[in-house]
Formats: structure tokens, sequence, C-alpha cells
């Protein structure tokens, strides 16, 4: 007799255990194994990411291989270890988890996405952009046919047909993103042509997954699928006709500076669960819901930078690595058996690739594209990453891609993203290349009237007063064919970087204030630039870098070379303290600060902001400053004299110019030292740019003459009263020669550090200049070379 007894499921997991003093085991219930779980992923996707980092992979690729690591494909093998860490019952809560935080991450993805850039978006970059999605939407067709005959028995193929042209199509803008700004391509014609193009891929990739989902419906007719579909465009018209309005006067009710409201960023993220869960009850997913909400919230402004630092932290260093297990835990690489699986491997890589790299090299050359950088467009198009795997999964979900093929895309994501930083470096290099000839590197020129170009850095915008004011003071009486100035704001790149980030603040890199084409009222660094512009003789454009502070140099030095500039302004790693002394911002700055000086094309000044002019811009008709600029002699003096002379042509600077001399008693001679000394054999360098400086200064400055090194410091003191002292980093002589060269920081050089001391009372800014010169030699190399002297040891001496 037949039984009709059924199997028993198991019992749900409780959520906490009464611990192991009760005899519970913590991994039987679902709080601490879904713990475990996140620690585990988190620990070794940043182990591997740490491994990764010296070939400069994407955080993405670290966790797409620990999730396939933490499978059945390597560890998963050992079903003790798969039934204890990750046991059937416990998939519901992790993929409930996972599905959340990726929710909260599409929601930042879409934040990402700037409707307007898309319809500023060029015809060469729609272009672009519709020639990578194309090709390899075609190729993917073509290659589910194939599958289908093989691997994929019995699937149906409008949906697989769709998922696979949609998998072998989309680019990775959040990844994509952070590959360029890794290798310093975020802000040139490249980089920014690729972001353009793969925006308008990932919502062209959107709208075909949705189409693929909607016609994946199980057990519904052609008739359902179409409702779906007009009921997802239904949600998303509805959303952009009632969301904009209410994110817009969110936005205003949140300035700049200040922080802000609790109840906006929760209103805001509840409205992400609803939008949610509206898009699931239709059918079409979750996510469409988030992403489409976030695409909606105003970019500019404080309200989008709150969203992204309240949510951004948590959700992509805990949730989203669960994403990746749940991902992994599908993929088993060892249902790849035998050649015709293997081929079938190779050929969807291969498909992948030639269709995306083509595709983006025939339209890119058709619109005058070079070649080299339509090649590199192309492999920079081809990254996939997160949405990659989101396809794929929602495909395995849905039944339109088995356990052999799901892995197989898997597969083919990885290699596709694991080549793109690695083949771009090798073709494209423009962080590496040459400098540029151009004749005018330093102040110090015989042709007066010729344009002077400058690049002035700043890391905040307390920077910005003093650079307005000194910008003010550098452009004399505007004469020389004009000032222009590049202001470069230093963003670091971290781990927590987001591409909303990186993509808002390079977007206008090195254009006019005039043409960017976006409300200014949102930025108060360009409002302060801005507004000076329209009120003096200086031309302005801003520029950015975003970088690890390890190779920010590179930046600063290459824009340098690119702009043409004569002299870089950089600022000082301390900052002035209410009492008066200085107290260091960050202390890996000043190496990036020893960096530029040694591998600069341009002459150098590191400001110590004391606040020349006071916190606000002064007018050029109340300027009144007195800038002190000492001459010991050698190059960079001269450099410094020469600055000093360009700020004396203002009408509001006086300038008292120094030079410190050897009495000439004091070394037995028995002629008295002057300027328009003829007696010598030949006229140094020195002697001969002193000679046309008093010729060319205004009677406001003066030279004056101190006997001996005893006397320096004393010299110096007469003129602490001033506002900006004007210094050579390395002078040369005598003089200098004899004052103690155990320095605190060695890129100020001896002077430098003789003026920011706590003994030397001054409010005065100082301004340490290097001149130009191909190979710095001697001292100037050696002091870049050596250890910085610690604040500690430096006070004991």
């Amino acid at each position: 007799m037949a039984s009709n007894a059924t199997a028993k499921c198991p019992p749900p997991m409780k959520a906490t255990s009464n611990g192991v003093f009760q005899e519970d085991d913590p991994l039987h219930f679902a709080l601490p194994l879904v713990i475990v779980q996140i620690c585990l992923v988190v620990v070794l996707t940043r182990v591997l990411a740490y491994l990764l980092r010296p070939l400069r992979q994407p955080r993405v690729i670290a966790e797409i291989i620990g999730g396939v690591l933490l499978g059945p494909s390597a560890l998963g093998r050992n079903h003790k270890y798969l039934d204890a860490i990750f046991p059937p019952r416990s998939l519901t809560v992790l993929d409930t988890l996972a599905n959340l935080g990726l929710l909260f991450f599409l929601f930042l993805v879409g934040l990402e996405l700037d409707p307007k850039g898309l319809r500023r978006t060029g015809k060469k970059a729609l272009s672009i952009a519709l020639g990578g999605i194309g090709l390899p939407f075609a190729l993917g067709v073509g290659t589910s046919f194939l599958l289908r005959a093989t691997i994929s028995k019995g699937v149906s193929q409008g949906p697989f047909l769709v998922f696979m042209g949609v998998a072998l199509s989309i680019t990775a803008f959040p990844v994509l993103a952070r590959i360029l700004a890794e290798l310093k391509l975020l802000t040139t014609d490249v980089g920014r042509m690729a972001m353009s193009a793969a925006a308008v891929n990932d919502v062209a990739a959107w709208i075909l997954l949705a189409l693929a989902i909607a016609l994946s419906g199980t057990g519904g007719s052609a008739i359902v699928s179409l409702w779906v579909f007009l009921c997802g465009f239904g949600f998303i018209a509805l959303c952009i006709f009632v969301c904009p309005p209410i994110f817009k006067w969110i936005a205003r009710r949140c300035p700049r500076g200040e922080p802000v409201d609790e109840i906006y960023i929760c209103a805001t993220l509840v409205a992400v669960l609803a939008a949610g869960f509206v898009t699931d009850t239709i059918g079409i997913h979750a996510l469409f819901g988030a992403f489409v909400l976030g695409v909606l919230v105003p970019k500019e402004g404080a309200f989008a930078e709150a969203l992204v630092e309240k949510v951004e932290d948590l959700v992509s260093g805990l949730f989203l690595p669960l994403y990746f297990v749940s991902s992994g835990l599908k993929t088993n690489v060892a249902t790849i058996q035998g050649a015709q699986s293997w081929g079938l491997l190779v050929l969807v890589i291969f498909t992948a690739c030639s269709g995306k790299i083509v595709g983006t090299i025939l339209v890119s050359l058709c619109c005058k594209v070079p070649f080299k950088e339509a090649l590199t467009l192309g492999f920079l198009m081809n990254t996939k990453g997160l949405v990659e795997l989101i396809v794929l999964n929602i495909g395995k979900d849905r039944g339109v891609l088995n356990d052999q093929t799901f892995a197989i895309m898997v597969l083919m994501a990885l290699f596709t993203t694991f080549i793109t930083t690695p083949v771009v470096m090798a073709i494209y290099k423009p962080a590496q290349m040459a400098k540029m000839e151009y004749k005018h590197r330093t102040i110090q020129r015989k042709e007066a009237d010729t344009q002077l170009r400058m690049l002035t850095c700043f890391h905040s915008t307390t920077h910005i007063p003093t650079l307005i004011n000194l910008m003010e003071a550098s452009r004399g009486r505007g004469k020389r064919g004009g000032l222009r100035v590049y202001a470069m704001h230093l963003m670091e790149l971290s781990e927590r970087s987001s591409a909303i980030l990186m993509v808002h603040k390079a977007r206008n890199n090195g254009l006019p204030f005039w043409s960017k084409g976006q409300n200014s009222d949102a930025n108060q660094i360009v409002v302060a630039f801005e507004a000076f512009q329209h009120l003096s003789q200086v031309s302005i454009r801003p520029t950015t870098a975003i970088s690890p502070i390890s190779s920010m140099h590179e930046d600063i030095c290459t824009s340098a070379d690119r702009k043409r500039v004569a002299m870089i302004i950089l600022p000082y790693h301390k900052h002035q303290r209410l009492d008066g002394h200085l107290e260091t911002t960050r202390a890996d700055l000043r190496y990036v600060n020893r960096r530029v000086l040694e591998h600069s094309p341009c002459s150098v000044g590191i400001l110590i902001d004391r606040g020349l002019g006071g916190k606000s811009h002064i007018s050029a008709s109340n300027v009144d400053y007195t800038v002190t600029a000492l001459f010991f002699g050698g190059h960079d003096d001269r450099e410094a004299l020469s600055y000093g002379a360009l700020m004396a042509e203002h009408t509001g600077i006086n300038l008292n110019a120094i030079r410190f001399v050897v009495d000439a008693k004091l070394v037995g001679e028995s002629v008295q030292l002057e300027i328009n000394d003829q007696h010598g054999p030949e006229v140094t360098p020195d002697e001969e740019f002193l000679a046309e400086f008093k010729q060319k200064v205004s009677q406001d400055g003066s030279i004056k003459y101190v006997s001996n090194a005893a006397e320096t410091v004393d010299a110096i003191n007469k003129y602490n009263r001033c506002n900006l002292f004007v210094i050579g980093r390395m002078p040369e002589g005598q003089l200098v020669a004899a004052l103690n060269k155990k320095t605190e920081c060695p890129e100020l050089g001896p002077i430098g550090n003789l003026l920011i001391s706590p003994e030397f009372k001054t409010t005065a800014s100082v301004l340490v200049v290097q001149q130009y010169r191909s190979q710095l030699t001697g001292d100037s190399l050696a002091s870049l070379k050596d250890d910085c002297t610690t604040e500690e040891e430096y006070d004991s001496q």
C-alpha cells in the first residue's frame, strides 16, 4: 500500500538564540548567522580588493570574485561549510537583505544620472552610445540562438533573446566612473565622452531590461506582458510629474553649509521603499522604483550630498556585498564542463568584447575621433559590473538563464571588466605624455606684455578669500595681455568617493564660468570666483583634480603643463589657529607639495595663509597692501622678486625689496658693494637682474642692505608689519649658508621656516617661490628627498 506521507519541511529559523550556555548553536538562528555571513564576505572582499590594488582594479572585481569563491565554485565544494554558513533555509533572509541593500544602491545609481546632462549630451556621445548598444545587442541575440540549441534548450525564446542582448550591451556607469578616476581620465575629453555615452547606455539598458522582465512573466500571455510594460511607463510618468517639485522644495530648504533636516532624509528613504513596492507589485522588480526616484532627485546642493553621505557607507560597506554572495551561491563554474561549454564561454566573451569595442570604434571614427581615442573608448564602454549581475540574477530567478548559462555570463562580466584597466593603461597614457613645449614657464621673463597664466590650487573653501586677494594683487596694471587663472579644486579619491561626486565636480573642468550651462548658485566656490571675475580684469577657469593623495601631484603637474601656466600656487599643509599658531591640517598634503616642487613644469609657490586681505574679497579700489621681497641671491630669489615687481604694478600695493649682502669690511674687502659696481671681471646673473629691476621698480619700493648674517633676523623683523612676504625657496649666498639648515619643513627653505616659526611675530602671509629649472640640483633637490623633521623633533632642538 502506497504511503501518503510527505517530506517534512524544516522549521523556519528563529531570529536570535539563547546562547551557547543553553546549548543553542548560534549558526542555527537567523541573526547571528547573517552577522557571520556579512563579516565573512566583507573581510574576504576587502582582502581581495587590497591584493588587486596594484593592478588598479575597481572594487567590484574583488566583490564578484569573493562571491564566486564563497559559492559552490570554490569553498562551497565543501558541503559541511556550505550547510553551516549558507544553509538553504537562511537564503531567504540573505536574499532579502541583499536586495534591500541593492534597492538603495540603485537609488544612488539613479542619483548619479543627471537628466539635464542627458539632454545636453552631444550628437557625438549619443551616436557612440547607440553604436555601443546596437552591435553588441544584435550579436547577443545571435549568440542566444546558438546557446538555445546547445546548453539552454527549452527556455522561452523571446525573453532569452532580450536578456542576452541586454547582458552583452550594458556599460556599468558607476564602475566606469571609478576606473576613469583611477586612471586620471575623468576630466579628459575621452573621459567626458565615455561618461556621457555610458549614461545614455545605462538608461537604454534599464528600458530594455524592463522589457525583458515584462516578457518573462511566468504563465502569462502577451496581453499581461503589455499591461506590465504600460503600467511601468505609467508609474514613471506619474513620478516625473509628482516627485521633482517635491524634491526641489526640499532642496531649497537645505542650504549648503548647514545640516540637512533628518525628516527630509527619512521621508526620501521611505519614498524609495514605497516606489520599490509599487514597481514590484506591477511586476518589473522593486529596483526600478528606487532607480527612477534617484534619477529625479536634484543633483546640485546639500540635499543630494547628504543622501549620498547617509546611505552610501552602510549600503556599499555591509549590505551590497551580500548581493555578491547571493549571486556567487548561484554561480557554479563546475557546470561548465567539456569542450563545448568552454568553447561557448570563449564565444560569449569574444562576442561581448568585439561587439562593444568594434561598435564603439566604428561610430567614433565616423565622428572623426582619432583611432587611439576611439580604441580607448571601445574598451572603456566594455566595462561591466553590478548592473550586469542584476540582469543575470533577474534572468536566473525568472528561469530564463540556467545554471550553466548563468556561470558563463558571470565569467564574461568578470573578464571584460578585469581587462579594461590594463588595456587602457597600455594604449592611452595622457598623464604620462611628454611635457609640452612652451616658452613662459616663469614669472621672470623678458616679454613683459605677454599673458600670464597661473594655476591656483585649493582643498577647501577656507582658502578661497586669500586666493582671490592674491589674484587681485597679481594682475598688476592689466597691461600684460591679461592674467588667466586656473582655479583647481583638489579632491581626494577615496574608497567611499561616489560617482556622483566625481562626475558633477569634473563636468565643467577647464571651461569658462559663463559657458557651464548650469545654476551656479548651488556652488559657493563657483559663485566666489565668478563674482571676482566680473569685478576684475582676471579670466578665471575652474578645474578639478580627483585622485588619491599619493598621485595628486601628477594631476597638478599635468594640468599645469596642458594649460601652459607660468606658476602653480599650492596651499600650505597647515592653517592658522585663532591664537596665531600654525596647526597641521593634513600631514600627507605636504608630500603632495614636495612632489609638485620636484616634478613641476613651471615655477611653484607655496602660500602660507595668515589671512591676506581678511576673510573676504578686497575690491581693486580698496587694495592697500605692503609686500616685502627678501633677496639673498639665486634663481628662486630672482623669481620671487619678479613676482613682487609684478604686484608692485598694482596701484594699491607698495613693495619693499630688501637685498641682503655681506659687509665688505667683514670679508677683508676695501670696496663697498653696489648694484652698479662694474669693477669685477664679470657681472653675475643676480647683479644683472638687480640692475634691470632697479630701473623698473617704482619709488615705493627700495633696495636695502644688511651687513652680516647676525643682523639678518633683526632686519627682517623690521618689516614684519607687512601684508605679504615673497621669498625664494632656496636662496644662495654666504648669508644663507650661515643660517641653521635644520628646518621643520625643508620644502619651505631656511627663510620660509624662519618666517613661520613661533619666535617670528607677524601676521603677514608668506609666499615661498621656486623658479622653474629643467632639473633641480644641489640643495633644492636634496631638501625634497630628505625625510621631514617632525614638529616634535624640531621643537626639541
